[in-house]
């Protein structure tokens, strides 16, 4: 039934009230019984026998009242699973796994086919009840989490070589842009979790103007920030366990380097100091245990103020259970180590592996 299948039993003020009304509601906003029963009250007999303001009040009031999905929701779906058909298809061009590719448009065909948003889900249920979703595992389930909480996704940013990690941080309470630039510039992080780990491991009170205050400010504003985003079994650390080994990092960086060298692996087109938008910059995605990598080199400006944009390597990490972070590997200057390639933070675990390695060699000599 509509507004105008009745009009003969209201007065020509309440019709052109009640016409507005039901326009305001706009086209498919209201199912059947509900658009019945608005026009029962705005059109029907009853109409007829109040004043015209209170027919319209009524009406518009009831129209109110009426739940109904929001449009804005229902976009922010199809915006959710076009970001995960996007990095699929990014990872796909980049070589990555057809297997994690495969995982992201059947998470995206999942979020087409939910019959209420995601959002309802992830503040009703958390994480764990976007996990529970058909095709969405926790890694997916926490990057749905970040998108929503943060309106960013970190590693879509990164396929598209449009990642900029100073304004990330200036989300983070406290953090303005000279300290979102120093941050980076000094540890070479890129993530939120990246930032917390250093805010755990002290690295980030070696940040110019950050002491022990402003780096517990920072860590509580952190981790109030992502512990919607993470699972609830997962808590902040910087010990090894939590973290690839130094071994496997040091792998992906020689694979890195040797393909980028070669050429052979695909490149994609920074927006940092690259005014040309060319694709020059390799990447590189690999899997060592059970935990997946991506290798780029360094395009921070400490890197290109120091001609090291080629030495330096940004390996960033995540496992199946969302534990994510990043590690720089560089040639070192100076020390025992200097002219081997060490995990800036874990030096000492790299002069080990270059003693085992040097005993194993020894003994196969």
């Amino acid at each position: 039934m509509t507004c105008g299948s009745r009009r003969r039993d209201i007065s020509p003020i309440a019709r052109t009230q009640a016409t507005s009304t039901c326009r305001i509601a706009g086209p498919g906003a209201l199912s059947a019984p509900r658009a019945a029963a608005i026009s029962a009250c705005c059109c029907g007999p009853s109409a007829s026998r109040i004043s015209p303001r209170r027919s319209w009040r009524n009406c518009h009031a009831r129209w109110c009242s009426y739940p109904r999905t929001s449009t804005i929701s229902v976009q922010e779906n199809q915006e959710i699973s076009d970001k995960l058909r996007e990095a699929a298809t990014l990872l796909e061009a980049q070589g990555a796994n057809p297997f994690r590719v495969e995982a992201y448009r059947k998470a995206a065909d999942t979020i087409d086919h939910l019959t209420r948003p995601v959002r309802e889900t992830f503040d009703a249920e958390g994480v764990a009840g976007l996990d529970a979703l058909p095709h969405i595992g926790k890694g997916i389930a926490a990057a749905i989490a970040e998108i929503l909480i943060t309106g960013r996704w970190n590693q879509l940013e990164r396929l598209r070589g449009t990642l900029e990690p100073k304004q990330l941080f200036q989300s983070v309470p406290g953090i303005g842009p000279q300290f979102a630039r120093r941050t980076h510039e000094a540890l070479h992080v890129d993530t939120l979790e990246a930032l917390e780990a250093a805010a755990h491991d002290g690295r980030l009170e070696s940040v110019p103007g950050v002491g022990a205050r402003r780096a517990a400010a920072w860590r509580a504003s952190l981790a109030n920030m992502l512990q919607r985003v993470r699972p609830r079994d997962r808590m902040p650390s910087a010990a090894p366990a939590s973290q690839p080994s130094v071994a496997n990092l040091l792998e992906v960086d020689r694979e890195y380097r040797r393909k980028a060298e070669a050429r052979s692996l695909p490149t994609i087109a920074p927006k940092r100091f690259n005014p040309d938008g060319k694709a020059w910059l390799p990447v590189l995605h690999t899997q060592r245990d059970n935990w997946h990598f991506t290798a780029l080199y360094s395009n921070t400006a400490t890197a290109h103020k120091l001609k090291r944009t080629h030495d330096w390597v940004i390996v960033y990490f995540y496992d199946e259970h969302h534990v994510e972070g990043q590690h720089t590997v560089v040639t070192e200057t100076r020390g025992p180590l200097a002219g081997r390639r060490v995990v800036r933070g874990r030096e000492t675990a790299c002069g080990d592996y270059y003693a085992q390695e040097g005993t194993r060699n020894s003994v196969q000599a």
